[in-house]
């Protein structure tokens, strides 16, 4: 059944609900996802080319462990919960998200990036991932100013039309692939651990993950807020969400997948509040072909880590 990841119903809201967005329609938007090349596919989920040209961009960012990216056209923001709001620098990193959040943009927009693994988060930043979660932060200050260099140079390569959004984004990769830093064996484990611990249910039990781990409870807590941006329970209800978001995108949806998503879920409301906060979208737009950018970001295949 459904107990102890559950806000009781009624819980908080964060300002992702779709119905006070009115979205960029997907006829206007055009994204080609490029397959990361396999010697930094454990670091980097997929690559990524967003353009759209009108004069105003609004769309919602899922819930995600974080991106790099180049913003060579369009300038805009991220807004966040309680009102703050980050820009879009020109060479960004988008640190991990642990809810949705609105992206409204002057266009035309373009972009180009990576968006990372758990792994590859800790692997590239180093950086404690619950401790600076919910931002988007110039690279130079998160990377460094050779990433910030290599940012200015694609930035400057697309606008002349020298480089195309495909090769800035295998160039992103190559940076990925050359920058990231060995990762405390025992903890690259436990983010495995935690990958198929998530994987294994919609509602999996902390005491399976501590099971499963080489920890004790507290250690756990403490890794994984660490390199997954929040705790065990609020982890398991995160990806609850997207889990579910991901196969009610599907046109059609299983018998098992029905029963499933009925006992991950106090009730149908509760199921919309929890998909509508991490997703940026409620369940009846998911198949919406306005929400292009959204349905690649939750499709089964870039939620490839939860699986065992």
């Amino acid at each position: 059944m459904m107990h102890d990841m559950q806000t009781p119903p009624g819980s908080e809201t964060d300002g992702s609900d779709d119905s006070l967005l009115e979205l960029t329609e997907s006829a206007l938007i055009a994204i080609n996802y490029i397959a990361p090349p396999a010697a930094v596919s454990d670091y980097i989920t997929t690559l990524y080319h967003f353009r759209c040209d009108e004069p105003q961009i609004r769309d919602i960012q899922p819930a995600s462990i974080g991106h790099f990216a180049i913003f060579p056209r369009g300038r805009g923001e991220m807004q966040f919960s309680g009102g703050h709001r980050d820009p879009n620098h020109e060479v960004a990193v988008l640190t991990p998200l642990s809810t949705a959040h609105p992206i409204v943009v002057d266009g035309p927009f373009h972009a180009v990036g990576a968006a990372l693994t758990p792994l590859g988060w800790a692997a590239l930043t180093g950086l404690h991932a619950g401790e600076h979660r919910d931002r988007l932060r110039d690279a130079r200050e998160v990377l460094g100013e050779e990433a910030g260099a290599l940012g200015d140079r694609l930035n400057a390569a697309y606008r002349a039309g020298e480089m195309s959004g495909r090769n800035c984004a295998l160039a992103i990769a190559e940076f990925v692939g050359r920058s990231v830093r060995p990762v405390n064996p025992r903890h690259a484990e436990l983010i495995k651990t935690v990958n198929a611990w998530l994987g294994a249910s919609f509602n999996p039990s902390v005491a399976d993950l501590v099971e499963r781990a080489a920890y004790c409870e507290r250690q756990v807590q403490r890794l994984t807020e660490r390199y997954f941006g929040l705790p065990p329970q609020a982890l398991a209800r995160k990806y609850r969400a997207l889990r579910a978001a991901a196969l009610l995108s599907f046109p059609v949806l299983s018998e098992e997948y029905e029963a499933q998503l009925g006992e991950a879920f106090f009730d149908q409301s509760h199921m919309i509040r929890e998909i509508t906060r991490f997703v940026g979208r409620t369940p009846a737009r998911l198949k919406d072909a306005d929400t292009p950018y959204l349905s690649e970001m939750i499709a089964p295949k870039n939620l490839r880590e939860l699986k065992t």
